[in-house]
Protein backbone atom coordinates (compact mmCIF):
# COMPACT_ATOMS: atom_id res chain seq x y z
CA UNK A 1 0.00 0.00 0.00
CA UNK A 2 1.70 3.50 -1.04
CA UNK A 3 1.32 6.09 1.55
CA UNK A 4 1.16 9.74 -0.10
CA UNK A 5 3.42 12.14 1.30
CA UNK A 6 2.41 15.52 2.13
CA UNK A 7 4.17 18.49 -0.02
CA UNK A 8 6.53 21.04 1.91
CA UNK A 9 5.23 23.88 0.64
CA UNK A 10 7.27 26.57 -0.95
CA UNK A 11 9.08 28.99 0.86
CA UNK A 12 7.55 32.49 0.47
CA UNK A 13 10.30 35.19 -0.37
CA UNK A 14 9.75 38.75 0.44
CA UNK A 15 8.83 41.11 -2.49
CA UNK A 16 11.42 42.96 -3.99
CA UNK A 17 11.95 46.65 -2.81
CA UNK A 18 13.22 49.38 -5.46
CA UNK A 19 15.40 51.24 -3.87
CA UNK A 20 14.55 55.64 -4.05
CA UNK A 21 16.50 57.29 -6.83
CA UNK A 22 19.16 59.05 -6.09
CA UNK A 23 18.65 62.43 -5.69
CA UNK A 24 19.08 64.70 -7.91
CA UNK A 25 22.14 67.58 -7.64
CA UNK A 26 20.69 70.96 -7.83
CA UNK A 27 23.53 73.90 -8.69
CA UNK A 28 24.16 77.32 -7.48
CA UNK A 29 26.66 79.15 -7.98
CA UNK A 30 28.47 76.42 -9.70
CA UNK A 31 28.50 74.06 -6.46
CA UNK A 32 25.91 71.18 -6.09
CA UNK A 33 23.78 72.05 -3.16
CA UNK A 34 23.98 68.26 -2.08
CA UNK A 35 27.76 68.84 -1.36
CA UNK A 36 27.77 72.63 0.01
CA UNK A 37 25.43 74.82 1.81
CA UNK A 38 24.99 78.39 0.24
CA UNK A 39 24.41 81.24 2.70
CA UNK A 40 22.89 84.21 1.03
CA UNK A 41 22.54 87.64 2.11
CA UNK A 42 22.86 91.45 0.39
CA UNK A 43 25.59 94.13 1.05
CA UNK A 44 24.15 96.82 4.19
CA UNK A 45 26.01 100.40 4.31
CA UNK A 46 29.24 100.27 5.67
CA UNK A 47 30.45 96.55 5.17
CA UNK A 48 33.64 95.71 3.52
CA UNK A 49 35.32 92.49 2.14
CA UNK A 50 37.93 91.94 4.94
CA UNK A 51 34.75 92.77 7.43
CA UNK A 52 32.65 90.05 6.11
CA UNK A 53 35.76 87.44 6.07
CA UNK A 54 37.09 88.58 9.84
CA UNK A 55 33.20 87.83 10.74
CA UNK A 56 33.62 83.74 9.16
CA UNK A 57 37.02 83.90 11.41
CA UNK A 58 39.11 83.78 8.55
CA UNK A 59 42.66 85.35 9.82
CA UNK A 60 43.95 89.04 9.03
CA UNK A 61 46.72 87.45 7.31
CA UNK A 62 44.48 85.45 4.96
CA UNK A 63 42.24 88.47 4.56
CA UNK A 64 44.96 90.65 3.07
CA UNK A 65 46.52 88.24 0.52
CA UNK A 66 42.76 87.62 -0.44
CA UNK A 67 42.21 91.01 -0.95
CA UNK A 68 45.45 91.90 -2.79
CA UNK A 69 44.70 88.90 -5.32
CA UNK A 70 41.21 90.52 -5.79
CA UNK A 71 42.11 93.78 -5.92
CA UNK A 72 40.75 94.05 -10.03
CA UNK A 73 37.24 92.79 -8.67
CA UNK A 74 36.77 94.08 -5.65
CA UNK A 75 37.13 97.74 -5.54
CA UNK A 76 35.92 99.14 -2.45
CA UNK A 77 34.29 101.98 -4.28
CA UNK A 78 32.33 99.46 -6.43
CA UNK A 79 31.10 97.45 -2.82
CA UNK A 80 27.68 99.15 -2.51
CA UNK A 81 24.88 98.28 -0.03
CA UNK A 82 22.19 96.02 -1.52
CA UNK A 83 24.41 94.15 -3.80
CA UNK A 84 23.97 90.04 -3.64
CA UNK A 85 26.92 88.14 -1.91
CA UNK A 86 26.83 84.36 -0.63
CA UNK A 87 28.89 82.56 1.69
CA UNK A 88 30.15 78.57 0.44
CA UNK A 89 30.58 75.86 3.11
CA UNK A 90 31.37 72.52 2.46
CA UNK A 91 28.93 69.88 4.63
CA UNK A 92 31.87 68.10 5.30
CA UNK A 93 33.24 71.10 7.01
CA UNK A 94 30.09 72.76 8.04
CA UNK A 95 31.89 75.46 10.45
CA UNK A 96 34.31 76.79 8.10
CA UNK A 97 34.08 79.29 5.36
CA UNK A 98 34.99 77.37 1.75
CA UNK A 99 34.31 80.32 -1.01
CA UNK A 100 32.77 83.98 -0.78
CA UNK A 101 30.79 84.70 -3.77
CA UNK A 102 29.87 88.45 -4.86
CA UNK A 103 27.49 89.12 -7.27
CA UNK A 104 28.26 92.78 -8.63
CA UNK A 105 25.84 92.81 -11.48
CA UNK A 106 23.68 90.22 -13.01
CA UNK A 107 25.65 88.83 -16.02
CA UNK A 108 28.71 87.49 -13.95
CA UNK A 109 30.28 86.96 -10.25
CA UNK A 110 33.41 86.72 -8.11
CA UNK A 111 34.48 83.77 -6.45
CA UNK A 112 37.04 83.77 -4.05
CA UNK A 113 38.61 80.66 -2.68
CA UNK A 114 39.23 80.59 0.90
CA UNK A 115 40.01 77.61 2.43
CA UNK A 116 43.24 75.51 1.75
CA UNK A 117 44.75 77.70 -1.38
CA UNK A 118 43.24 80.88 -2.36
CA UNK A 119 42.34 81.84 -5.53
CA UNK A 120 40.06 84.81 -7.15
CA UNK A 121 38.11 84.18 -10.45
CA UNK A 122 35.39 85.84 -12.18
CA UNK A 123 32.38 83.70 -13.72
CA UNK A 124 30.30 84.83 -16.56
CA UNK A 125 27.11 83.54 -16.51
CA UNK A 126 25.36 81.44 -19.05
CA UNK A 127 23.23 84.28 -21.06
CA UNK A 128 21.04 84.00 -24.19
CA UNK A 129 19.57 86.09 -26.15
CA UNK A 130 15.79 86.66 -27.19
CA UNK A 131 14.60 88.65 -30.38
CA UNK A 132 10.96 90.32 -29.56
CA UNK A 133 8.97 91.64 -31.89
CA UNK A 134 5.41 93.70 -31.43
CA UNK A 135 3.60 96.22 -32.02
CA UNK A 136 0.06 98.25 -31.05
CA UNK A 137 -1.79 101.43 -31.35
CA UNK A 138 -1.75 104.84 -28.99
CA UNK A 139 -4.86 105.23 -26.48
CA UNK A 140 -3.07 106.96 -23.77
CA UNK A 141 0.80 107.88 -24.13
CA UNK A 142 3.71 105.81 -26.06
CA UNK A 143 5.10 104.62 -22.96
CA UNK A 144 1.89 103.20 -21.34
CA UNK A 145 0.78 101.76 -24.47
CA UNK A 146 3.98 100.25 -25.39
CA UNK A 147 3.77 98.49 -22.22
CA UNK A 148 0.34 97.31 -22.48
CA UNK A 149 1.27 95.87 -25.81
CA UNK A 150 3.33 93.31 -23.89
CA UNK A 151 6.76 95.40 -24.58
CA UNK A 152 9.56 96.32 -21.43
CA UNK A 153 9.39 99.89 -20.56
CA UNK A 154 13.07 99.85 -21.65
CA UNK A 155 11.58 98.77 -25.33
CA UNK A 156 8.77 102.23 -25.31
CA UNK A 157 11.56 104.25 -23.55
CA UNK A 158 14.40 103.23 -26.31
CA UNK A 159 11.54 104.14 -29.34
CA UNK A 160 10.96 107.07 -28.57
CA UNK A 161 14.49 107.58 -28.60
CA UNK A 162 14.89 106.61 -31.61
CA UNK A 163 11.85 109.42 -33.28
CA UNK A 164 12.91 111.75 -31.03
CA UNK A 165 13.90 113.71 -33.92
CA UNK A 166 11.00 113.20 -35.86
CA UNK A 167 7.84 112.72 -34.41
CA UNK A 168 6.42 115.44 -31.79
CA UNK A 169 5.10 112.63 -28.90
CA UNK A 170 3.19 115.31 -27.49
CA UNK A 171 0.79 115.75 -30.42
CA UNK A 172 0.17 112.07 -30.63
CA UNK A 173 -3.15 110.92 -31.95
CA UNK A 174 -5.27 108.07 -30.66
CA UNK A 175 -4.88 105.06 -33.10
CA UNK A 176 -1.00 106.23 -34.16
CA UNK A 177 0.30 102.93 -34.94
CA UNK A 178 3.91 101.40 -33.74
CA UNK A 179 5.75 98.16 -34.11
CA UNK A 180 9.60 97.19 -32.93
CA UNK A 181 11.78 93.96 -33.20
CA UNK A 182 14.59 94.23 -30.41
CA UNK A 183 16.53 92.04 -28.27
CA UNK A 184 16.82 91.13 -24.69
CA UNK A 185 18.74 89.70 -22.64
CA UNK A 186 18.32 86.55 -20.36
CA UNK A 187 20.62 85.40 -17.49
CA UNK A 188 20.31 81.51 -17.06
CA UNK A 189 17.52 81.26 -18.95
CA UNK A 190 15.31 83.22 -16.83
CA UNK A 191 16.40 86.37 -14.79
CA UNK A 192 16.06 89.40 -17.26
CA UNK A 193 18.78 91.40 -17.84
CA UNK A 194 17.72 93.92 -19.90
CA UNK A 195 17.38 95.77 -23.43
CA UNK A 196 20.49 94.61 -25.80
CA UNK A 197 19.21 96.65 -29.07
CA UNK A 198 16.22 97.81 -31.38
CA UNK A 199 16.79 96.32 -34.49
CA UNK A 200 13.83 98.00 -36.36
CA UNK A 201 11.07 100.24 -35.41
CA UNK A 202 8.20 101.78 -37.04
CA UNK A 203 5.61 104.65 -36.50
CA UNK A 204 2.72 105.60 -38.14
CA UNK A 205 1.52 109.68 -37.01
CA UNK A 206 -0.74 111.16 -38.76
CA UNK A 207 -1.34 108.74 -41.42
CA UNK A 208 2.84 108.78 -42.19
CA UNK A 209 4.87 105.97 -41.33
CA UNK A 210 8.35 106.44 -40.24
CA UNK A 211 11.09 103.49 -40.34
CA UNK A 212 14.04 103.15 -38.41
CA UNK A 213 17.45 100.53 -38.77
CA UNK A 214 20.09 99.70 -36.61
CA UNK A 215 22.80 99.59 -39.25
CA UNK A 216 25.74 98.58 -38.06
CA UNK A 217 28.62 101.01 -39.99
CA UNK A 218 31.44 99.76 -38.22
CA UNK A 219 30.98 96.27 -36.45
CA UNK A 220 34.69 95.95 -35.07
CA UNK A 221 34.49 99.59 -33.45
CA UNK A 222 30.90 99.05 -32.21
CA UNK A 223 30.02 101.47 -34.15
CA UNK A 224 25.82 101.53 -35.03
CA UNK A 225 23.47 104.15 -36.53
CA UNK A 226 19.51 104.37 -37.07
CA UNK A 227 18.52 105.03 -40.63
CA UNK A 228 15.26 105.42 -42.23
CA UNK A 229 14.30 103.05 -44.85
CA UNK A 230 15.64 105.44 -47.38
CA UNK A 231 18.99 105.33 -45.90
CA UNK A 232 18.82 108.94 -43.92
CA UNK A 233 19.88 109.24 -40.67
CA UNK A 234 17.28 109.51 -38.07
CA UNK A 235 19.60 111.48 -35.89
CA UNK A 236 18.74 115.20 -36.93
CA UNK A 237 20.88 118.60 -35.63
CA UNK A 238 18.13 119.56 -32.96
CA UNK A 239 16.07 116.93 -31.09
CA UNK A 240 12.42 117.67 -30.65
CA UNK A 241 12.23 119.08 -27.31
CA UNK A 242 14.88 119.99 -24.12
CA UNK A 243 12.93 116.83 -21.99
CA UNK A 244 12.18 113.61 -22.27
CA UNK A 245 8.96 113.82 -20.68
CA UNK A 246 6.79 116.95 -20.78
CA UNK A 247 3.68 118.88 -21.17
CA UNK A 248 3.87 121.89 -23.55
CA UNK A 249 1.79 124.46 -21.04
CA UNK A 250 2.72 127.79 -22.88
CA UNK A 251 3.69 127.94 -26.65
CA UNK A 252 5.31 130.42 -28.24
CA UNK A 253 3.52 134.29 -29.26
CA UNK A 254 1.32 136.73 -27.36
CA UNK A 255 0.14 135.61 -23.90
CA UNK A 256 -1.24 136.77 -20.84
CA UNK A 257 1.33 136.72 -18.17
CA UNK A 258 0.56 134.73 -15.40
CA UNK A 259 2.63 136.87 -12.83
CA UNK A 260 3.10 140.21 -15.01
CA UNK A 261 -1.23 139.93 -15.20
CA UNK A 262 -0.60 141.94 -18.49
CA UNK A 263 -0.29 141.00 -22.07
CA UNK A 264 3.35 140.16 -23.73
CA UNK A 265 5.17 138.53 -26.11
CA UNK A 266 6.04 134.72 -25.09
CA UNK A 267 8.91 134.10 -27.00
CA UNK A 268 9.81 130.88 -25.98
CA UNK A 269 7.76 127.04 -25.74
CA UNK A 270 7.10 126.22 -21.92
CA UNK A 271 7.66 122.53 -21.03
CA UNK A 272 6.57 121.50 -17.63
CA UNK A 273 8.17 118.43 -15.95
CA UNK A 274 8.56 117.73 -12.28
CA UNK A 275 11.64 119.88 -10.18
CA UNK A 276 14.62 118.19 -10.95
CA UNK A 277 14.08 116.67 -14.67
CA UNK A 278 17.31 117.02 -16.66
CA UNK A 279 17.44 118.54 -19.18
CA UNK A 280 18.72 118.16 -22.63
CA UNK A 281 21.19 120.31 -24.87
CA UNK A 282 18.85 119.98 -27.84
CA UNK A 283 21.74 119.93 -30.22
CA UNK A 284 25.82 120.18 -29.67
CA UNK A 285 27.13 123.53 -29.41
CA UNK A 286 29.26 125.66 -26.91
CA UNK A 287 27.73 127.51 -23.66
CA UNK A 288 28.25 130.96 -24.28
CA UNK A 289 25.63 131.79 -20.88
CA UNK A 290 25.29 130.13 -17.61
CA UNK A 291 24.02 132.40 -14.77
CA UNK A 292 20.72 133.86 -12.85
CA UNK A 293 18.59 136.83 -13.53
CA UNK A 294 15.39 138.25 -12.13
CA UNK A 295 13.26 137.05 -15.01
CA UNK A 296 15.31 133.99 -16.14
CA UNK A 297 16.46 132.53 -13.22
CA UNK A 298 19.18 129.72 -13.58
CA UNK A 299 19.32 129.73 -17.19
CA UNK A 300 21.94 128.12 -20.21
CA UNK A 301 22.54 129.73 -23.39
CA UNK A 302 24.18 127.80 -26.36
CA UNK A 303 25.50 128.68 -29.83
CA UNK A 304 25.51 125.89 -32.08
CA UNK A 305 26.87 127.52 -35.09
CA UNK A 306 26.52 130.59 -37.10
CA UNK A 307 23.10 130.41 -37.27
CA UNK A 308 21.59 128.46 -34.40
CA UNK A 309 21.08 129.57 -30.38
CA UNK A 310 19.43 128.16 -27.78
CA UNK A 311 18.20 128.93 -23.91
CA UNK A 312 16.88 127.12 -21.50
CA UNK A 313 15.09 129.18 -18.54
CA UNK A 314 14.01 128.35 -15.30
CA UNK A 315 15.89 125.73 -13.89
CA UNK A 316 16.61 124.31 -10.39
CA UNK A 317 20.58 123.58 -10.98
CA UNK A 318 22.53 124.44 -13.85
CA UNK A 319 25.12 121.93 -14.69
CA UNK A 320 26.70 123.14 -18.04
CA UNK A 321 29.68 125.54 -17.08
CA UNK A 322 29.77 128.50 -19.61
CA UNK A 323 32.85 128.16 -22.39
CA UNK A 324 32.54 124.33 -22.18
CA UNK A 325 31.05 121.82 -25.31
CA UNK A 326 28.22 120.41 -25.13
CA UNK A 327 26.77 117.54 -26.56
CA UNK A 328 23.51 116.98 -28.27
CA UNK A 329 21.47 115.25 -25.49
CA UNK A 330 23.64 116.41 -22.88
CA UNK A 331 22.09 117.15 -19.65
CA UNK A 332 22.48 120.84 -18.82
CA UNK A 333 20.72 121.88 -15.65
CA UNK A 334 17.47 120.18 -13.96
CA UNK A 335 13.99 121.76 -14.26
CA UNK A 336 12.99 124.43 -11.71
CA UNK A 337 11.10 127.44 -11.01
CA UNK A 338 13.55 130.16 -10.41
CA UNK A 339 13.10 133.78 -12.09
CA UNK A 340 9.38 134.73 -13.27
CA UNK A 341 8.03 131.33 -12.84
CA UNK A 342 4.69 129.74 -11.40
CA UNK A 343 5.29 126.43 -11.44
CA UNK A 344 8.87 123.70 -12.47
CA UNK A 345 9.48 124.00 -16.10
CA UNK A 346 11.69 125.05 -18.96
CA UNK A 347 11.23 127.94 -21.09
CA UNK A 348 13.15 126.47 -24.29
CA UNK A 349 14.36 129.42 -26.49
CA UNK A 350 15.16 129.38 -30.08
CA UNK A 351 17.21 131.56 -32.31
CA UNK A 352 17.71 131.76 -35.92
CA UNK A 353 20.23 134.28 -37.72
CA UNK A 354 19.39 136.58 -33.92
CA UNK A 355 15.93 136.35 -34.35
CA UNK A 356 13.73 134.93 -31.96
CA UNK A 357 11.53 132.18 -33.35
CA UNK A 358 8.99 129.04 -32.87
CA UNK A 359 11.10 126.02 -32.77
CA UNK A 360 8.00 123.68 -33.64
CA UNK A 361 7.11 125.59 -36.68
CA UNK A 362 10.62 125.96 -37.98
CA UNK A 363 12.10 123.97 -40.86
CA UNK A 364 14.86 122.44 -39.41
CA UNK A 365 18.12 121.36 -41.30
CA UNK A 366 17.32 117.70 -43.12
CA UNK A 367 18.70 114.51 -42.13
CA UNK A 368 21.81 113.12 -43.50
CA UNK A 369 21.85 110.46 -46.14
CA UNK A 370 23.91 107.36 -45.39
CA UNK A 371 27.69 107.25 -47.12
CA UNK A 372 27.46 106.23 -50.52
CA UNK A 373 29.88 103.72 -50.26
CA UNK A 374 27.61 101.79 -47.75
CA UNK A 375 24.22 102.72 -49.39
CA UNK A 376 23.81 99.45 -51.41
CA UNK A 377 25.09 97.11 -48.01
CA UNK A 378 22.56 99.15 -46.00
CA UNK A 379 19.49 98.70 -48.53
CA UNK A 380 20.43 94.73 -49.06
CA UNK A 381 20.48 95.05 -45.04
CA UNK A 382 17.22 96.52 -43.96
CA UNK A 383 15.24 94.69 -46.46
CA UNK A 384 14.73 91.71 -44.87
CA UNK A 385 14.16 93.44 -41.96
CA UNK A 386 11.48 95.69 -43.10
CA UNK A 387 9.88 92.49 -44.52
CA UNK A 388 9.73 91.25 -40.80
CA UNK A 389 8.69 94.43 -39.50
CA UNK A 390 5.79 95.01 -41.76
CA UNK A 391 4.33 91.52 -40.63
CA UNK A 392 4.44 92.18 -37.23
CA UNK A 393 0.94 92.21 -35.84
CA UNK A 394 -0.98 95.01 -33.52
CA UNK A 395 -1.68 93.99 -30.25
CA UNK A 396 -5.27 94.18 -29.94
CA UNK A 397 -6.25 95.67 -26.13
CA UNK A 398 -9.58 94.38 -25.57
CA UNK A 399 -11.16 95.03 -21.88
CA UNK A 400 -12.65 92.57 -20.06
CA UNK A 401 -13.39 94.73 -17.15
CA UNK A 402 -12.22 97.99 -16.18
CA UNK A 403 -9.45 96.59 -14.33
CA UNK A 404 -8.13 93.69 -16.34
CA UNK A 405 -7.67 94.13 -19.85
CA UNK A 406 -6.48 90.96 -21.97
CA UNK A 407 -3.21 91.44 -23.87
CA UNK A 408 -1.66 89.72 -26.81
CA UNK A 409 1.78 89.31 -26.18
CA UNK A 410 4.73 90.10 -28.52
CA UNK A 411 6.49 87.05 -30.37
CA UNK A 412 9.81 85.66 -28.99
CA UNK A 413 12.45 83.68 -30.75
CA UNK A 414 15.42 82.65 -29.28
CA UNK A 415 18.11 83.74 -31.58
CA UNK A 416 21.52 83.21 -29.55
CA UNK A 417 23.31 81.43 -26.58
CA UNK A 418 26.31 82.21 -25.26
Amino acid sequence: MMIGCKEKPKEQLPPTQELPPPPKPTYEYGFNLLDYNVVKDTLRSGDTFGELLNNQHISPKKVAALAELAKDYLRPKDFRAGQPYAFIFDKKKPDSLAYFIYQPNLLHFIEVKVSDSIAVRQIDRKVTLVEREGGGYIKNNLIEDVMKSGMSFAAAYKLSQIFDYTIDFFHLQEDDKFKIIYDERYVDDTINAGLVQVKAAFFEHKGKSFYAFNFPLDSAAGKYGYYDENGNMMKRMFLKSPLDIFKITSHFGMRYHPILHQMKGHFGTDYAAPTGTPIRATASGTVIQAGYTSGNGNYVKIRHNNTYETQYLHMSKIIAKKGKSVAQGEVIGLVGSTGLATGPHVCYRFWKNGQQVDPLKEKLPDAVPIDGKLRERYLAFVAPLKKQLDAVPYAEIQTIDAQQPAIVQPNDTIVKKN
